[in-house]
């Protein structure tokens, strides 16, 4: 490669990640759950088993149908998801 990249940023930060599994009534969640300084106080929550992720705030839980499309689950299974991180995020 001759040619020069171009970068908006390339930056290391240390972060902290939680790993968390556990069984709802409609499905098994797999997560790790990372906080950094980024993104305005949110989380980062990947789906280990799923391979989704989204950045996550207390008013992305509340929109309607937002961890439904980020994470490829039902109602049922996103309201079980919902609960568990409004402790966290």
């Amino acid at each position: 490669m001759t040619e020069e990249q171009f970068f908006l940023y390339d930056e290391a930060e240390n972060t902290q990640t939680r790993f968390v599994s556990f069984m709802g009534d409609a499905h098994r969640y797999d997560l790790a759950i990372l906080t950094s300084t980024r993104y305005y106080g949110k989380k980062i929550v990947i789906d280990l088993q799923g391979s989704h992720y989204a950045i996550l705030g207390q008013d992305d839980l509340e929109e309607e149908g937002y961890l439904e499309h980020a994470y490829n689950l039902t109602e049922v299974e996103a309201e079980e998801l919902r609960e568990f991180l409004r402790e966290i995020v």
